[in-house]
């Protein structure tokens, strides 16, 4: 099977962009190797290259995760954010309504650059244990849901096989037993932990968190540590990260939108950050109850979205990457590993990219965005049967996409 690797350059101002994204989950360990292309440019002024903060060149990464695979999920913030009808009413096992407001959306988006609308797409915290096909009004998510907003481009995070946290747990089995699971059942490993909440003993989450960053994840969103608001600009600290959850949640008040208006300030906030950013909200259910007072109604959900949407998205300034958290941690992650080499010589520039080995259960392989200080236009030229490569360098000469074989 064939693995696909996209790298886009922008130039917006004088500069270029790079960034990349692979179309095959399944990847093996790429060894340490180098690309490169030509740049043809239209004046002899030197140029120079730089990496870029987030892919596209965005000013925000902001990444959604539902917790403990409920079905509303699939039934309604999927074909909110994705295109398609939402459910109706569905009165799940636990007599709650799991449904949304039965209409159809047209998907929310934001663009690659180029013009290209790309959905936005959350991140999944799943219990293995509770996925299945039965009973029919089931309140969870089954496999092929999973597997289809996976194939998606939504990720999913292990939140624990059971989503133990009484006394008594075996959190190393809750770990790997979870893995195991969605190993089995949909042939990836999942790389990042969400640690459940619940009845437990003080400091539970410590032991989750150590057994989980032991045991083949990167990062866990826990209660305490980095965030909510990660500065990108410079090299991110990325190694064993702790990442501290905040929630968003319907209120009692089921009249207007208040409550959203003020997790929409917040976010209002963030944007306004002078350096590029990355954060990262959670909640559990996304129907048209609240379920276990921890989630969102669908409505306060469907006006959450579609206002970051209209304001930060393709309608908007579009300055937003929405992507899942382990989407723009593999990203960061790159970014802060490869090795970029320009040369010059009058109106011809080499580009050379030189990879770090990449670890084996990273879905993305996100090349960084690349900075050159010219306004000239430009031609690509690239012979490389390892990979296409086309730009607008003849009219706007604002980006160049590269897709690896």
């Amino acid at each position: 099977m064939k693995t696909f690797l996209l790298i886009s350059f922008v130039l917006i101002n004088g500069m270029f962009f790079c960034s990349a994204n692979t179309s095959n989950p399944k990847v093996d360990s790429l060894k340490t190797k180098s690309i490169s292309f030509k740049i043809k440019l239209k004046s002899t002024e030197k140029v120079k290259i730089q990496t870029s903060a987030l892919k596209f060149n965005k000013h925000l990464a902001y990444s959604f995760t539902v917790d403990d695979g409920y079905r509303s999920t699939y039934l309604t913030a999927f074909p909110l954010l994705n295109g398609g009808k939402i459910n109706g009413k569905m009165i799940s096992e636990w007599k709650n309504d799991q449904g949304g407001d039965g209409t159809t959306s047209k998907g929310l988006f934001y663009t690659n650059g180029l013009g290209n609308k790309i959905p936005f797409k959350l991140g999944l915290a799943v219990n293995g244990a509770a996925i299945g096909d039965l009973p029919a009004n089931r309140g969870h998510l089954s496999w092929l849901e999973v597997k289809e907003m996976y194939d998606a481009g939504w990720d999913v995070l292990n939140h624990g096989f059971h989503h133990a946290t009484k006394h008594g747990t075996n959190f190393l089995t809750e770990v790997t037993e979870n893995t195991a699971s969605i190993k089995q059942n949909l042939g990836f490993t999942m790389s990042q932990f969400v640690v459940p909440g619940g009845e437990s003993d003080p400091g539970y989450q410590l032991e989750y968190e150590r057994d989980a960053l032991a045991n083949g994840s990167f990062s866990v969103a826990s209660y305490v540590g980095s965030g909510p608001i990660i500065n990108v600009k410079e090299k991110v600290n990325l190694d064993k990260m702790i990442y501290a959850r905040t929630f968003v949640h319907s209120s009692q008040d089921t009249i207007g939108f208040k409550t959203m208006d003020h997790y929409l300030e917040t976010l209002a906030s963030v944007v306004k950050s002078p350096n590029p950013v990355w954060y990262n909200e959670f909640t559990h259910g996304v129907g048209n109850q609240n379920l276990w007072s921890l989630s969102m109604r669908f409505s306060d959900f469907k006006y959450y979205m579609t206002t970051i949407a209209n304001k930060y998205g393709v309608k908007g300034d579009d300055s937003i990457w929405m992507a899942p958290w382990q989407e723009v941690y593999e990203y960061i992650w790159l970014r802060d590993r490869i090795k970029i080499n320009y040369e010059q010589n009058n109106k011809e520039g080499l580009v050379t990219i030189e990879l770090p080995e990449i670890p084996e259960t990273f879905r993305y392989r996100a090349i960084s965005s690349l900075f050159v200080d010219s306004p000239s236009k430009f031609e690509i030229e690239s012979n490389s049967p390892d990979f296409k490569i086309s730009s607008d360098g003849k009219t706007t000469h604002k980006l160049i996409t590269i897709q690896l074989k």
